[in-house]
């Protein structure tokens, strides 16, 4: 077990290395001079100039990553050019409002997911198993802004129960928890469907393994078998799911933060975008793809101590 850690925290980091590498090189590939956009038109050739020379964007593009990575083993990820503030500190102010948005969608979707494929499957044929069926297929279609979109128009606008925007007082809990409703529903509402068409797949074919049938066979209640011994191992592909999923609910959290004007590693990544502003779009992409090379690598070791099966992949 030891040596899968070993060697699953090798290849993250690895993951890590060649994706901040990828994305510096596509992010210098932009066309357009990021100085000229940050200045403006009336900047003075010596301000360009001396802007240059302070972001490295007169070094080469190889040796500019070389100074990345050098900076990074120091915890400096850049100074914002506009602020004059600690790259790091701006991207980790935004961070928890992401991760608060995610781990959010991530908790009730698996919940209520995972409830959905079990009993669809422990009711195979049932009306409630055509029901799941269907609106686990629809779940799945829905695309997260049109999902958060709508439900801002319908539960802030017409029937004003959840409020429409911002985050709300952080002293105040009940007030964090509204605001967190309906963006955790938008983008959270399609893994209930992928989660429990895949629980409900993965139990079905479970439940006919000969150790279910000596269980059925000894008398023991249907309730223990499918709980304790058939959703022990149906729950292994969801858990690799959810890991891989964190990238997937990152990206949508992009326009669920716009839709609801929430703050956010999204909104920050859109915000600097628009203005070319490199160290802040690098940093945060830096953690975002450090967070889902974390959660894939995390899901691999929790299926291995469960599995020992996976262990050899």
């Amino acid at each position: 077990m030891l040596a899968f850690i070993i060697k699953r925290l090798l290849l993250a980091a690895l993951i890590v290395v060649i994706a901040v590498v990828l994305m510096f090189i596509m992010v210098h590939a932009v066309p357009g001079d990021p100085v000229s956009v940050m200045l403006g038109p009336r900047a003075s050739v010596e301000l360009k100039a001396h802007l240059t020379e302070r972001m490295g964007l007169n070094e080469p593009l190889f040796w500019q990553i070389i100074l990345f990575f050098r900076g990074l083993l120091n915890g400096d990820m850049g100074v914002d050019v506009f602020s004059n503030r600690q790259v790091a500190d701006i991207v980790f102010e935004q961070l928890p409002y992401t991760l608060e948005l995610i781990f959010a969608s991530i908790i009730w979707s698996a919940l209520l997911g995972i409830s959905l494929g079990v009993y669809a499957a422990a009711r195979r044929g049932s009306l409630i198993d055509k029901i799941t069926a269907v609106l686990s297929v629809g779940c799945v279609a829905a695309p997260a802004f049109v999902v958060a979109l709508l439900l801002l128009l319908f539960f802030s606008v017409y029937l004003q129960w959840f409020p429409a925007i911002g985050i709300g007082d952080s002293e105040n809990f009940s007030g964090r928890i509204s605001h967190l409703v309906l963006p955790s529903l938008a983008i959270g509402l399609s893994w209930v469907g992928y989660i429990a068409r895949l629980v409900r797949a993965a139990m079905l074919e479970i439940l006919t393994e000969p150790y279910i049938r000596t269980a059925q066979a000894f008398g023991l209640p249907p309730s223990r078998i499918v709980l304790i011994y058939a959703l022990r191992s149906a729950i292994l592909p969801v858990i690799t799911i959810i890991g891989v999923g964190m990238g997937i609910l990152l990206s949508q959290a992009v326009f669920t933060e716009i839709v609801f004007a929430r703050p956010g590693i999204g909104k920050l990544v859109i915000d600097s975008i628009s203005t070319r502003n490199y160290p802040i779009v690098m940093g945060a992409v830096l953690v975002s793809t450090f967070l889902f090379v974390c959660s894939t690598a995390l899901a691999d070791i929790i299926n291995a101590a469960l599995d020992a099966r996976a262990r050899q992949v």
